[in-house]
């Protein structure tokens, strides 16, 4: 790419954003954040998809599909080489299917 203004702001919001999240709590607590939000997202998307009764197929697919793609990209770099984006998508995911699998806990009973 050429080495333009609106490139070098971005390299330098990405390089400082990095600096920031080098800290181990920072780290923590945004993983902590992205897991949290993906709870909120699963419970969000089962409570809507679940009461047209319409969607819940494509829903389910859309799920799915998203969830198996992040895994690959996420799982075929290996632990070690891992980005913050990455690892924060991860998590996002983790709490997504936590989330599915505490609501379809809670229908089973």
């Amino acid at each position: 790419m050429q080495n333009t203004r609106l490139n070098n702001l971005f390299d330098a919001i990405a390089r400082r954003t990095q600096e920031v999240f080098v800290n181990p709590w920072r780290r923590l607590s945004l993983l902590v954040i992205s897991f949290l939000s993906g709870f909120f997202l699963g419970t969000a998307v089962s409570t809507t998809a679940g009461q047209k009764a319409e969607l819940d197929i494509v829903a389910a697919a859309f799920i799915l599909i998203i969830t198996e793609t992040v895994s690959r990209i996420y799982y075929r770099r290996g632990n070690g080489t891992n980005s913050l984006g990455l690892e924060v998508l991860n998590t996002l995911k983790i709490g997504l299917m936590y989330s599915l699998f505490i609501e379809a806990l809670k229908l089973g009973s």
